[in-house]
């Protein structure tokens, strides 16, 4: 996991500081926060200039990064496909110079610019840029910049600044809805999506049990809530599901075992369980889910000591088998 340093590249861990002296596992904020507004208005963070436009934006993501799942997600259920396009790394990141396109595997271009790493695209779209260099990344091909790496902003503005394009007007962030979505977006992103990389990145035994801990609380408080929820936020499905399911559905294939968060599988929550399967069935989601690709991306990193890159062949899990949530 390198880092690029005033504009150059450097896989120097030291350098990525993905741990601190404690060894807990530290997430740096995502640096490039602008935002595209259906009028090119500023938005809740970052400047304006930024407009809603076909054709103009176009995004990087990797299929086993669950961060840039929520924006393959979005894009597919918003009907975006056709307004915004896409390139996809290789899972695989073994030439030290982290995210990769091409690489052993192909099917795995730059279609836009035809660069070999993101660091490059970063390198281009930000002079100087020092930071981690991570996906999703939302590029704008006019002014040849990036308009923002955090997932959480790139789906809000899928939500809505591009209905006018799509007449899709499906809000996965009701106003109504939104104190609910939020509080339940804070507890969810700091001890499950981040939760699995705190327990699986320490470094020191008590960073280790301090995360593994907090993981498993806030899974069983979840299942527990959807004994009685059909979905996170109350009856509908809304931004806090799409947020949470990229890392229910990599649990089992690949976060017991790779990360160690061995209590207990998500098969073994019947409401999660249940819950992912009805998640991943609704219409197009199918299609951005890949456990092979999982496996073969979480099991070739460097970091979590396996030298030999050996990707289990199991679990299976069928998440197309009926979940019977109808009722909930």
């Amino acid at each position: 996991m390198g880092i690029l340093v005033d504009g150059s590249w450097t896989d120097d861990e030291s350098a990525a500081q993905i741990t601190g002296k404690d060894g807990r596992f530290l997430r740096a904020d995502s640096k490039l926060r602008n935002w595209v507004t259906p009028d090119g208005a500023p938005g809740p963070s970052g400047e304006g200039g930024f407009p809603a436009e076909t054709g103009r934006y176009h995004l990087y993501v990797a299929i086993n990064c669950p961060w840039a799942h929520r924006t393959m997600i979005m894009r597919k259920l918003k009907k975006l496909e056709d307004v915004i396009s896409m390139s996809v790394t290789s899972p695989l990141r073994k030439s030290g110079q982290g995210w990769e396109f091409g690489g052993e595997l192909d099917g795995y271009a730059d279609t836009l610019l035809g660069k070999s790493f993101l660091h490059e695209i970063y390198s281009l779209g930000q002079a100087g840029y020092t930071g981690r260099v991570t996906v999703p990344v939302l590029w704008d091909k006019e002014r040849e910049v990036i308009v923002n790496n955090e997932s959480s902003e790139i789906i809000r503005m899928f939500n809505g600044a591009f209905n006018a394009f799509t007449g899709d007007n499906t809000d996965f962030y009701p106003e109504d809805g939104r104190a609910a979505i939020d509080e339940w977006n804070g507890l969810i992103y700091e001890t499950v999506n981040n939760g699995v990389y705190r327990t699986g990145f320490a470094r020191s035994q008590e960073a280790y049990e301090e995360a593994f801990d907090t993981l498993f609380d806030t899974l069983d408080k979840l299942d527990a809530h959807l004994a009685s929820n059909r979905y996170i936020a109350g009856g509908r499905i809304t931004e806090a599901d799409w947020r949470l399911f990229p890392t229910l559905v990599r649990f089992d294939v690949a976060y017991v075992g790779a990360f160690k968060c061995n209590k207990r599988r998500i098969a073994d929550y019947p409401n999660l369980s249940a819950y992912t399967r009805e998640l991943y069935q609704v219409p197009g989601v199918a299609e951005t889910v890949d456990t092979g690709i999982y496996k073969a991306g979480y099991y070739s990193i460097s970091e979590l000591r396996n030298p030999l890159g050996i990707v289990p062949k199991g679990p299976v899990v069928d998440f197309s088998a009926p979940h019977g949530r109808e009722g909930v």
